[in-house]
């Protein structure tokens, strides 16, 4: 039957040094380390704890602390643009005639 158990981090390492040459493990408690017995009888360990120093994937929450502030402009000049556009486009047609309005109401496809 499949049990799931916490997988600790140096089985993790061990298994990528060695495969399946690797005939049983255990966890040294006191050095918190794991200890890999292989098939030819040698022994080797790996630590059971990430390092510090190592740098975690980026999250959304990691990504918005750091860069708010190019987000926030990217968004104000996409708005103003869109703001734009469409201070153009409704000037241009307040400009036309009525006539011009239904030619370009009929020459525009609807889809």
């Amino acid at each position: 039957m499949l049990t799931l158990q916490r997988q600790r981090v140096g089985h993790d390492i061990l298994l990528a040094r060695h495969g399946n040459h690797i005939s049983s493990m255990r966890l040294d408690r006191s050095n918190d380390r794991v200890v890999a017995v292989l098939n030819d009888g040698t022994t080797d360990s790996a630590p059971n704890l990430i390092s510090p120093l190592l740098e975690m994937p980026e999250n959304l929450r990691s990504v918005l602390r750091s860069d708010w502030r190019a987000l926030v402009l990217g968004s104000a000049m996409m708005l103003a643009i869109g703001l734009l556009a469409a201070a153009v486009s409704i000037a241009l047609t307040g400009n036309m005639s009525d006539e011009q309005l239904a030619q370009l109401s009929y020459s525009t496809s609807m889809y």
